[in-house]
């Protein structure tokens, strides 16, 4: 399927309604057409993997048309500079999750940007460094515990970032890491007690939440019967 097929298809797709309700859960209406992800993700079924096309796609500056490039791009493609230069264009969480999600976890520079991109100052950035984490912990099954583990000092560090995109993004991926194993959840319950320490507010609320879930029933019930 060829680039202008593609937008065009986009825009047939467009639902204003759509925009609006996004924008209230958050989502920068800017360039946004309203299409829902289950439909782009049968569109990317049906494109394939396409490296060159993606980069354009992500070059539109079409919201959903950046969501699907991240569904059709080809990870083991993907660099460190591409990293680099996308992060810089997000301007919305869904974005910034999808294209985690979706490619740059499967990508080889991801795990080294799991610590370099918290150290950013810009919101969206940051936030994809703890969002990588997170898909880690549900997305490579390959990656050993200690791996993950490395992330925890990382978690402490920024768990005093008030932003709310950065800060719902540190408690996800703490709660991700600690739903892994039985090994990993007492980790992660030992380093929400010490942010809980903090004196703040913020590092209060992450680690509050975190081990209200870690230490639920369900949770360990589920990570003891793997």
């Amino acid at each position: 399927m060829k680039y202008e097929k593609i937008i065009k298809k986009l825009r047939s797709l467009a639902n204003p309604k759509n925009v609006a309700g996004m924008a209230r859960f958050g989502i920068n209406p800017k360039n946004t057409l309203g299409v829902p992800v289950p439909k782009l993700r049968d569109l990317a079924k049906k494109i394939g993997k396409d490296h060159k096309l993606a980069l354009r796609l992500w070059a539109s500056k079409i919201h959903e048309a950046r969501i699907l490039a991240s569904m059709i791009d080809d990870p083991k493609l993907v660099t460190e500079k591409q990293m680099g230069d996308w992060v810089k264009d997000f301007n919305s969480w869904d974005v910034c999750d999808q294209t985690c999600m979706n490619l740059f976890v499967f990508a080889k520079p991801a795990y080294k940007k799991c610590f370099d991109f918290p150290k950013r100052k810009e919101e969206f950035i940051r936030r994809t460094g703890f969002t990588l984490m997170a898909c880690f912990a549900f997305k490579r099954k390959d990656l050993k515990d200690n791996s993950l583990i490395k992330f925890f000092p990382v978690i402490k560090k920024y768990s005093t970032d008030e932003r709310n995109f950065v800060r719902k993004a540190v408690n996800w991926a703490l709660r991700q890491i600690g739903k892994r194993n039985i090994k990993l959840n007492k980790e992660a319950i030992k380093t929400a007690k010490e942010i809980q320490k903090i004196n703040s507010k913020t590092a209060k609320w992450i680690a509050y939440d975190a081990i209200k879930e870690l230490e639920s029933k369900a949770v360990q019930k589920r990570i003891r019967n793997k």
